[in-house]
């Protein structure tokens, strides 16, 4: 490049994404070094500035090697190109960061510790076991972070003072901690402690001494992790699985299990390479996974289940522990109790834990973001996520419109809200159930810290139509514009959105429950709809809820209204699972559902698997959600092609098929086994002939596929199959919740739809 003090054109990139406190600068600073430009990098509230001097062809080498060699867990989501005049750069530089809006960048989440890291603690003297060891390539982020910018002031590290060897790094621009905010070490960061009979102790290797022997003493702990506490066991210990549902107040649901590293996982779990891949990502997710049957565990861990839940070590301390016990896997189940939030402080584990007279091991960098960890599984179109948290929140949803002050409050179940920011839809961690103050309290926190982080002002509020939900009910007291979303639309939407589509599709929302415009109970909605409306096509049959809510934790119920519309006369009172039920209990809902009496009526999905289910002596009485047909799947015999027979219109009636399933039952003999798999079949063809009419009536070819029943894998495989093998092109949420944590998206995007129609 000629020299001279006059100003000379320059090359500005403008990126946006994920691309701060990710390592993003200084992997800039080396690049353009590399390629001996000048000039400078700074990063903007809304994105990452570049200026570059030099000859063209070194200019056009970095802009075709920045994608490439970029930092792994950097996203890049625009990339703009322009020319202005400047004065000579004499080197290439990193300088302060500025703001100019109320836009922001992304915020990075938190992301498993790295390699790197991990050799630090056997290799720098200030950071030998030492237990928060991070860089810009891994470690906390959005459980840590009180507002923008990505600052360490800005954090819960505000509370350490840099030691001045790990300042030295924080300043080194060429040092994998520089600017890496939660940098620490032995001497200047944060620390744990053990409390333990009465005493504590702050010693580490004498706390994973007593963790080591109070795990082969049967004990459950209690420790602080990232975004919250756990419970951990021995899984193979029966007394301490024992110990551990006591604690929790959980009879059934599965425990999630931390396995000490890959080789381990495949001694446990049938692992296929692209399960491999979900295991070990940046995002370190509890993977949903067929376990083998030769290395089984006790029942306690799953109760019967084929699948389990297993996930890596993600903290440094994570790999400490595993170094230091005689264990290879350990229970790793999130310390919550009656669906409440996952517990983030001290004082409030002391208290609790206290009086099981457990080990609690206590840190003390305070977690300002309470995050659960996430689980996805598998599915025919690849990852889904089943729950989305640590590791995945807050990287938005990119849209191809405007969003910019849509405020979605989301369901009542499984609950996150979303905000819409530019052209993004910022989504929640999960929250939960909004059924009691904790987790209503735990929402309406969340909602403030996003609304800080992101510069967001509501200017519109998209809910659920249901009239008593309290996610409604907070989003009517923002005040503005009310846009009310029906809850499978919204299913539909929020699948459409994730995949670009804006567009007729035919959509399939197959779920437990949901408001719907008739003022009943849906669930099995088939539509033809876009992001602005819908139209609902085929649906199945309405049937009593004895007991309402009751339903959901007692199957037999929806068993006993679906045998009544069955066998309008002359009911099996031979059927074994109703021998489970007590005489008065089984009289009374008999004589309601006879007299008419006033119950509400359902046509979900997730009511007729909770009814086979039951029927066949499955799961009559559920001790967590969705038992029921998770149990109903899990007994399907493979290699099973037979469905029963079934004959519908626009509204499907189970009623023959229910005739069929008793018959197997009581008279042919059928294994259960096969009975289960035969009922799945047929939903595939409900399916399957209802997209086949509604294709020969509006020729759309895309399908889409959401809500809490595709959850299931048997199920969704074979319809998946199906419909592509017949020229079909489906779509399944993946990278959101298709149970109703992803809902708020759907909300989000009706919502602005609806919005610029009335523009």
């Amino acid at each position: 490049m000629p020299k001279t003090n006059e100003n000379i054109l320059t090359t500005v990139l403008e990126l946006t994404g994920l691309i701060q406190g990710v390592g993003f600068r200084p992997f800039i600073y080396k690049l353009a070094k590399l390629h001996r430009l000048t000039g400078e990098v700074y990063n903007q509230n809304n994105g990452v500035i570049i200026h570059l001097q030099g000859w063209n062809a070194d200019i056009e080498s970095f802009i075709t090697e920045l994608p490439l060699k970029a930092p792994e867990s950097s996203q890049i989501i625009s990339f703009k190109r322009s020319e202005i005049w400047k004065p000579v750069y004499t080197d290439f530089s990193i300088v302060e960061s500025v703001s100019i809006d109320d836009s922001v960048t992304l915020i990075s989440p938190d992301i498993a510790v790295c390699e790197g890291c991990i050799r630090d603690m056997n290799e720098q003297e200030h950071r030998i076991d030492y237990p928060f060891t991070n860089c810009t390539n891994c470690g906390p982020r959005f459980s840590i972070i009180e507002s923008l910018p990505y600052d360490r002031q800005n954090t819960s590290m505000k509370d350490f003072e840099m030691c001045p060897v790990c300042a030295a790094e924080y300043k080194n621009i060429t040092d994998r901690r520089f600017h890496a905010q939660p940098v620490a070490c032995n001497n200047c960061g944060p620390s744990y402690s053990l409390i333990l009979n009465g005493e504590t102790n702050e010693k580490l290797h004498k706390i994973l001494l007593a963790l080591n022997k109070a795990l082969s003493e049967s004990q459950v702990i209690a420790m602080k992790g990232l975004g919250g506490f756990h419970l951990a066991c021995n899984p193979f210990d029966e007394k301490a699985l024992k110990k551990l549902r006591e604690i929790k107040l959980r009879d059934s649901k599965p425990f999630a299990l931390m396995v000490k590293d890959i080789a381990t996982a495949k001694k446990y779990v049938e692992l296929n390479e692209a399960e491999e891949v979900l295991l070990s990502s940046l995002a370190c997710p509890v993977l949903l996974i067929k376990q083998k049957l030769s290395n089984k565990f006790p029942s306690d861990i799953n109760r019967g289940l084929k699948t389990l839940g297993i996930f890596l070590p993600y903290l440094p301390f994570h790999h400490q522990l595993f170094k230091n016990i005689k264990h290879d896997i350990l229970v790793m189940t999130s310390a919550n109790f009656s669906d409440c939030p996952i517990i983030i402080s001290n004082e409030q584990a002391v208290k609790i834990f206290k009086k099981h007279q457990i080990p609690i091991l206590l840190h003390n960098r305070n977690i300002l973001n309470r995050v659960d960890d996430s689980v996805v599984q598998l599915s025919p179109k690849g990852m889904q996520i089943i729950r989305r948290a640590r590791g995945y929140v807050p990287i938005p949803v990119l849209l191809n419109f405007e969003v910019e002050g849509i405020f979605a409050a989301g369901p009542e179940l499984s609950n996150a809200f979303c905000m819409g920011k530019g052209k993004q839809a910022i989504l929640s961690q999960y929250i939960g159930d909004l059924k009691n103050f904790e987790t209503m309290q735990f929402y309406e926190e969340s909602y403030a810290r996003f609304k800080n982080l992101f510069r967001f002002s509501p200017k519109a509020i998209a809910c659920d139509m249901h009239p008593d939900y309290l996610s409604g009910n907070f989003a009517r007291k923002l005040g503005g514009t009310i846009i009310q979303v029906q809850h499978h639309h919204a299913h539909i939407a929020a699948c459409m959105a994730e995949h670009g589509l804006d567009e007729p599709v035919i959509g399939i929302a197959y779920d437990g429950t949901g408001y719907g415009d008739d003022n009943k109970i849906w669930g099995s909605e088939i539509m033809v709809a876009d992001l602005e409306n819908y139209e609902r096509k085929v649906h199945f049959q309405y049937v009593p809820v004895p007991g309402g809510d009751k339903v959901s934790y007692e199957p037999w119920r929806s068993a006993v209204a679906y045998i009544s519309e069955a066998f309008s006369e002359g009911t099996p009172f031979g059927l074994p699972f109703l021998r489970l039920i007590g005489k008065n209990k089984l009289k009374m809902v008999l004589e309601g559902i006879e007299k008419k009496v006033k119950m509400p009526l359902s046509c979900s999905a997730g009511r007729l698997f909770d009814a086979v289910s039951a029927i066949l002596g499955i799961c009559t009485h559920a001790t967590y959600h969705a038992e029921a047909p998770i149990l109903l799947e899990n007994i399907a015999a493979e290699h099973v092609n037979d469905f029963y027979s079934i004959e519908f219109e626009d509204v499907v009636s189970w009623s023959p098929v229910i005739r069929q399933i008793v018959q197997d039952l009581i008279e042919s003999k059928i294994p259960v086994s096969v009975i289960a798999a035969k009922f799945h079949n047929t939903v595939v063809q409900v399916v399957f002939r209802s997209v086949l009419k509604l294709h020969h009536e509006t020729g759309i070819k895309k399908v889409v596929l959401s809500g809490g029943t595709f959850q299931n894998k048997y199920l969704t495989k074979k319809i998946v199959d199906l419909m592509e093998n017949n020229g079909f092109t489906t779509y399944l949420p993946q990278l959101i919740p298709c149970n109703d944590g992803g809902i708020a998206l759907g909300q989000l995007v009706v919502a602005a739809k609806q919005l610029e129609k009335c523009v």
